[in-house]
């Protein structure tokens, strides 16, 4: 009878062995699997990133140097595509001065003075005219 429980005793300790040699492979095999990973997505990462970086240099290298010849053109004669503002004033439209519906934007070197006199008004008083909302 004590025979088959040394047997049993062994088979289990054998059993126990291998299946912690089995762990510990499978431990080795995912680390190096691990480190290969994280090698293979550095040089990855580096080479995008790396490329990435020329590819917006190529970019925006000559768009700064247009950028910065801009500065060249003479500003008196150049006239912006881009909308600004104009105050009215005792010189120009005056009847316009403290108006609500004074809009005074000037696009593409025309001025719009407001949507019922898109010109303005020649005389000192606009018929138009109500108070500026003032809020406080």
């Amino acid at each position: 009878m004590e025979n088959w429980q040394k047997d049993l005793w062994q088979l289990m300790e054998t059993l126990t062995d291998e299946v912690e040699r089995f762990f510990i492979g499978m431990t080795e095999v995912v680390d190096t699997f691990f480190e290969f990973t994280e090698e293979l997505s550095e040089q990855v990462h580096n080479s995008i990133a790396t490329e990435v970086d020329q590819y917006l240099q190529d970019i925006v290298e000559p768009l700064s140097e247009i950028y910065w010849e801009l500065d060249d053109i003479p500003s008196d004669n150049f006239d912006p595509a881009f909308p600004y503002s104009v105050d009215a004033t005792t010189e120009k439209n005056t009847a316009c001065i403290g108006c609500k519906h004074y809009h005074g934007y000037a696009y593409g070197g025309t001025l719009l003075v407001c949507g019922m006199h898109p010109s303005g008004v020649e005389d000192s008083t606009c018929p138009d005219w109500e108070q500026e909302d003032v809020y406080e």
